[in-house]
């Protein structure tokens, strides 16, 4: 603390007010030399390809081998940049892109069991130096793997020898998956019984093996993450797969029954891929997080190895991941004005360059309940909580999960009973809740019909558990909107153009709905956002001047059942919508898939589902999740 007193500017003790990281919330160093074991690593990536059966019938190695060649340019990182490629189905296929080689050259190890590499120097490349024998390679790999193949998929065995490449300089491993690994090192056996997707408890929510967990310990101990594009058709055992990803600081996607055959899918792959290679990254990074004398943090949420009891080992950072922390209150803060927190992120920057982010927060104390009550956090209480109730699924069952999150709102209510001093909830005509902590409840019935923890209705198992990795990492702004979705009316736009137009901007603002189907009229058409995806749901009765100007139809039966994109007509309420759609995907990382559904096509339940306060067979509706927390407030 004596130092912290010290000023380096003007080398004299004092008044830390002019520290840097005291003027901003926010403040990048650049690190001295004490703060490298090494010398920065370059940016090094290596691609496991899937090549199974199933792989070849998805058609995903086109999509993605051209995606790849397209932002080899953009990818971060300076000349030191290395690239690699790594095939695999019973086998492992190598290819070799050394000097003198006109044309990549394939080597296949068929000995899956004990893993080696055929000639290491070879197969990470400098970028820079061998481009067009990389983009060689990835032309001729779709068609190389084409024909048809084993059932086979070795990802053990590739996932060891990626580790045996990069374990010298560190980076990132991206695989991409679609069935279950079922020979060699790692592999799994079907888990799920498709009769039991609806049941009360789930089963098989934590991973069969140890597997991918040891290694990716392994990994991160040598600074490579490993990255997880699952496409399956099929049950693959996400649950103990994601595992890779979890401990390396990585990441899971998923496209459900991927067929690159479906415009709507390859477009997804490859907006999800391109800002997959183009967005920042940070190389060997650690993270600490301290606070006040007093409070200390006991349980962090995230993909990271804790490293000691409070460094997280983050072999990659992406702008893309967000991090939880639970707090412990150890000692009295009764004699502080204020607490502060501070995160700082030590990392090797694409262009090798070390660097320190400090992010400090100062906040308030308050010594009673009431004013706790009142500056109480929704957005950040639904954040943590949906975190520890994924672990709650992992460690004790569904059930208990659910149920715990259901105590929240009734012990947050019954705390403001005591200290309003009303009387208990079954006595009490209303039910009395804080403005802060009003739509608390609202929230949290939302969060229990999400995939991940909803409960009778039919849900595959990779699905489900994808929802819960999901959970663990979206920043909080993203988990919001997938809890709660955005709904909007479009079916006039025109009116909800601002009266003042400053700087051209011509663009509607409708107000958000409630999600229910009392807000839905049969003459509107509605656009539901929830940040992954966008359903634009157009009723029976909307007006023919709507079809005409969004669609250039003339009548609603004109309208396919499902309609993977919008089309562009020369009107003004086309280039509205448009204009709408644009501004949602503007603080996104990749623009939102939208699907276009007339209010009787067959599959008109993806949007009805997504009405949170409405009753389904197995969950309760807002109002009835209303009256069973006000019976159970004490």
């Amino acid at each position: 603390p004596e130092e912290f007193q010290y000023d380096p500017v003007s080398k004299s003790y004092g008044d830390p007010t002019r520290r840097p990281e005291i003027k901003s919330a926010t403040i990048e160093f650049i690190a001295p030399g004490e703060y490298m074991l090494r010398p920065p690593q370059p940016a090094v990536y290596l691609f496991l390809f899937d090549v199974s059966q199933l792989a070849r019938e998805s058609g995903y190695l086109q999509v993605a081998c051209d995606t790849l060649k397209a932002n080899l340019e953009a990818l971060p990182g300076d000349a030191r940049t290395q690239i690699g490629i790594i095939c695999y189905d019973a086998h492992v296929h190598y290819y070799l892109m050394s000097e003198g080689l006109t044309r990549p050259k394939e080597m296949t190890v068929l000995d899956i069991d004990d893993v080696f590499l055929p000639s290491p120097s070879s197969l990470l490349v400098n970028l820079s130096e061998r481009r067009e024998l990389v983009r060689e390679l990835l032309s001729v790999l779709p068609a190389r793997y084409s024909t048809p193949s084993t059932p086979s998929s070795a990802l053990g065995a590739a996932l060891q020898a990626a580790y045996k490449l990069m374990a010298p300089t560190g980076g990132r491993i991206t695989v991409f998956q679609t069935c279950l690994p079922n020979v060699g090192p790692g592999a799994l056996q079907p888990r799920e019984d498709p009769n039991a997707r609806s049941s009360k408890e789930v089963a098989h929510l934590n991973p069969a093996t140890d597997f991918y967990k040891r290694l990716a310990l392994d990994c991160s101990g040598a600074q490579i993450a490993v990255d997880l594009f699952l496409l399956n058709s099929q049950y693959a055992d996400l649950a103990s797969l994601s595992g890779m990803s979890k401990f390396s600081a990585g990441t899971v996607y998923h496209i459900p029954l991927f067929r690159a055959s479906r415009p709507h899918h390859a477009e997804q792959l490859n907006r999800m891929l391109t800002r997959y290679l183009t967005r920042k990254i940070g190389f060997e990074a650690v993270m600490r997080v301290r606070c006040t004398r007093g409070i200390s943090i006991h349980t962090f949420h995230g993909n990271f190895f804790v490293r000691s009891t409070d460094l997280l080992s983050l072999p990659n950072v992406s702008p893309d991941a967000g991090f939880g922390m639970q707090l412990t209150i150890e000692e009295s803060l009764s004699d502080l004005q204020q607490v502060c927190f501070q995160a700082a992120l030590l990392y090797t920057s694409s262009k090798g360059e070390r660097r320190i982010r400090v992010h400090t927060l100062a906040l308030p104390t308050a010594s009673n309940l009431t004013d706790v009550l009142h500056a109480a956090d929704t957005q950040c209480i639904i954040g943590l909580l949906s975190k520890m109730a994924v672990d709650r699924c992992m460690s004790a069952s569904m059930s208990e999960a659910r149920e715990a999150v259901m105590n929240v709102a009734v012990d947050a209510l019954s705390a403001f009973r005591l200290a309003q001093n009303l009387p208990a909830g079954a006595n009490s005509s209303a039910l009395h809740a804080p403005h802060s902590l009003r739509l608390l409840p609202l929230y949290l019935l939302a969060l229990l019909k999400r995939k991940a923890f909803r409960t009778g209705t039919s849900t595959r198992l990779d699905d489900r558990v994808w929802d819960m990795c999901n959970v663990k990492v979206s920043p909080l702004s993203v988990l919001l909107r997938a809890v709660y979705p955005d709904l909007y009316p479009v079916h006039q736009l025109a009116q909800y153009l601002p009266a003042h137009e400053e700087d051209d901007e011509h663009t509607p603002d409708p107000p958000r709905l409630q999600l229910t189907a009392e807000r839905i009229n049969s003459t509107g058409a509605y656009l539901l956002d929830d940040g992954e995806s966008m359903i634009l749901y157009v009723c029976h009765a909307v007006s023919p001047a709507f079809l005409s100007e969004t669609f250039g139809l003339t009548a609603f039966s004109q309208l396919p059942d499902e309609l993977r994109s919008l089309p562009r007509v020369d009107s003004e309420g086309s280039a509205l919508l448009h204009a709408f759609i644009d501004k949602l995907n503007d603080d996104r990382p990749y623009a939102s898939d939208i699907l276009i559904l007339r209010d009787n096509s067959p599959s008109r339940t993806l949007f009805t589902e997504r009405l949170v306060e409405d009753r389904v067979e197995s969950a309760f509706s807002y109002y009835e999740f209303l009256q069973h927390v006000k019976n159970q407030v004490k």
